[in-house]
This record gives structure tokens, sequence and C-alpha cells, in this order.
């Protein structure tokens, strides 16, 4: 093993695997902590998925030190912690906590913050995070459920997650190249900022810090730096466009509990020409309805093709559920449905799962029992189809809210292994 990953959420390993995999890296995606003196898989790299973006920060800090100390006994030789592009975090973190655990565990030197992924029109200057041309600040990150990210300057928001000092790498310094790159890094670590924002608006710019990084013991992004890395990681790898994966057949259900402004354009694209069961978390609550009746629901509409059993909202009608329920047991009630409706069609021999947002996508990975994951082909930047082996092998594709365009759901299901 070359690199062992931690990511933050199920969604975002999977983002991740599938750069590792298409830069020509052999990789595989274990969902949750590994057992201590479980044996590593034979790959150059491997992405351990947990679900710490939103737990209590001490919780999220050792599970992630658990998960990396697994990767460095498998013989990993550079550690990297896997965020969301957007940054998603509070002011206490869990960003800035896990990153620092990772830096006493490894060995001090100077870390890059990574979350640019240009191809989604993620990137950052000045140290400010912009989604396309808005500030992150501006976008409908603000409004997320979990996480409303109403600060764009990632220096600010890293330094209040954390005791470790954090400096800046401005474009300019980036434009110079990849040596530049790690002369200033080296400069800040030595004085008292190893934690390390680097400005990034193209993808060229990720392989400048990926050079730059070469021999870092523990990096810190998005996937995109991945782009970077790969090549380096192993030399003389041939880039693909997909791994093969064996073939599953079936339906195709899709599953969203996101309310991000991608997936709400996403599931009103697919209304219009596929049933949809939309789940109400105040009548789950009250028992007005159910999680059965939604899966029963599914598999009736299945025989005549994909259909979507949806959560998704918009800010309005999430912000009016969580002044009713809290804003945790909102989310509990969409996650408990949905991973629900997910265990129930795969008894029922249910082979392929489309799941949008983080948070679900955990849920249902592991309500399908799904352990560890074999990674294919991208759908779209950042969402790869996988398949889990077994006895009987399930697809998934596990997709960030946020990422995709409108078509998202009908090139899912277009391209199902």
């Amino acid at each position: 093993m070359i690199l062992g990953s931690v990511a933050d959420d199920f969604t975002g390993a999977t983002d991740l695997a599938g750069m590792l995999a298409e830069g020509g890296l052999r990789t595989t995606l274990v969902l949750g902590a590994p057992a201590e003196n479980a044996a590593a898989p034979d790959a150059d790299a491997v992405v351990v998925a947990m679900k710490t973006r939103t737990i209590p920060a001490g919780d999220a800090v050792a599970q992630s030190l658990a998960a990396w100390r697994w990767l460095a006994r498998s013989g990993a030789r550079q550690a990297y912690f896997k965020y969301c592009s957007t940054f998603d975090s509070t002011d206490k973190g869990n960003i800035g906590p896990v990153a620092e655990a990772l830096w006493r565990e490894t060995d001090e030197g100077p870390v890059v913050f990574v979350p640019s992924l240009p191809l989604n029109g993620r990137t950052v200057y000045r140290g400010h995070l912009f989604v396309f041309d808005q500030l992150l600040s501006d976008s409908g990150m603000r409004n997320h459920p979990l996480t409303p990210m109403t600060d764009s300057n990632l220096v600010r928001v890293l330094s209040r997650q954390t005791a470790v000092g954090v400096g800046l790498i401005r474009y300019d310094t980036v434009a110079r190249g990849a040596a530049a790159v790690r002369a200033a890094a080296e400069v800040l670590a030595a004085e008292g900022r190893p934690f390390i924002v680097v400005d990034t608006l193209t993808d060229a710019d990720l392989d400048v810090i990926g050079e730059a990084c070469e021999g870092f013991a523990l990096v810190t992004g998005g996937s995109g730096l991945a782009l970077g890395l790969a090549p380096r990681l192993r030399p003389g790898a041939v880039a693909t466009a997909a791994t093969a994966l064996p073939a599953i057949g079936g339906p195709v259900v899709c599953l969203s509990g996101s309310c991000s402004e991608a997936t709400n354009a996403q599931v009103r694209n697919f209304a219009a020409n596929h049933p949809v069961r939309r789940l109400d978390p105040i009548a789950l609550a009250e028992g007005r309805d159910t999680a059965a009746d939604a899966a029963s629901w599914a598999l009736a509409k299945l025989k005549d093709g994909p259909c979507l059993v949806s959560a998704t909202a918009s800010p309005a009608e999430v912000k009016a559920v969580q002044e009713k329920l809290g804003t945790d047991r909102a989310a509990t009630v969409v996650e408990a449905a949905l991973s629900h409706v997910a265990a129930e069609l795969g008894r029922a021999g249910v082979r392929r799962f489309v799941v949008a947002g983080g948070e679900t996508s955990g849920a249902v990975a592991t309500a399908l029992g799904i352990s560890q994951l074999a990674v294919g082909a991208q759908i779209a930047p950042g969402v790869p189809w996988c398949v889990a082996s077994g006895s009987v092998p399930v697809a998934v594709a596990l997709k960030s809210g946020n990422f995709g365009g409108e078509a998202f759901f009908e090139q899912a299901i277009a391209t199902a292994p």
C-alpha cells in the first residue's frame, strides 16, 4: 500500500477513490472502521470511509486515528485526510481537530489544505473558497441543514477549529511551480504555521501541489488533490477512464436525502419522467407515514422501471422541519427511513442503488451490509459506480449532494453495471 486515506463521509470516500482509480492506482474502498486485526486489501491505495463529519469532535478524532493506525500498520506511506470540497464543518470542527490529531500522529511537518476541485467549480483564491462564481458563503452551502458554511475564508475557518497555526500559500507562489510551493510550505511550518491553505484555480495547479507534496507524511483536501498526487505515488501507472466491474443487472432504485441545490434540481428533473415517492420527516416522526410503506411502493414501481424515494426539500421546507423536530431528530428520521427502504429492497433482490447525500449514503451502505467496494467508472466527476463483493454482489453510486448535473440520476441509471 502506498496511500492510506481516512475520509469523513461515504460519498467523499467514493469521490476520492474514483479519482485515485482513474489516476492509475489500484484502489479499494473500505466502508466503516476496519477491525484492528483485519487484513488490508491488496491495493496501491486504500480509502477508509467514515461517518465523522458531524459527530462530536472527540469521537471523530478517535475513530479517524484508529482508521489511520490500521492503514499505517498495513504499510501506507502517506496519509490523506479527505473532507468535502466545500469544507463542510462547523466552527468547532471536525476538519481542524481530526487534521491536528493526524498531524501529531505522523511527523508534525507542513500540511496542505486543498479542497479545490476545479472540475466541479470548487476553487480557492487568496484563501477564499468559491463555488463556481460565488463565494462559498453566498452559495447554497449557506443553507446546509447540518453544516451551514457562512464564511468563505478558509484560513479564518480553520483557525477557529485548531490551535495549530494556519498559513496561506497564495496563487502567485503556486504559479511559480512546485519548488516554490514546497519552499513556502517549509518556511510557514518553521514560523509556526504548518497548516497551510493553498490557492488552487486549475487542474494544472493540482499537479504543482501534488509534486510539491511528495514525501509529506500527511496531506488533506477534497478529491482534486488526488489528480496531482496519483501520478507521483505510482510512477509509470497508466491513467484509465474506467475500471471494469462485474455485471449486476436488475432494477435500479434511487434514494435521496440530500437537500442541496444540485440535488433539488436533479430530483425535479427525474420526476418529470419517473415516479417519485416523497418522504415527509414530520409525517414519519408522527407515524402518519412509514418507511415500510415507501419500500412497498418502490417494489411495486420497480416492476416498470427506475423510481426514486426522496426526502430532498427546499431550504424553507428543511427549516420548517427542523423547527418542528429539531435538527438532529430531523436528520435521524430521514436516515432511518431511507436505510430501512434500502434494506427492504435488498432483501427483495434489488442489487443496484443510486444514493444522494453523504449522511444518507452512509446509512444506506450500512443497512445493505456493505464493507468493501471495488471502484469503477465515474458517472460524473467525483461519483463512480462501485460494486461490493460477496456471494450476491451489489452496485452502488454514492453521490455527494452538490455533485452532478441536472440529469445525474438518468446518467447513473444508463451506466449502471
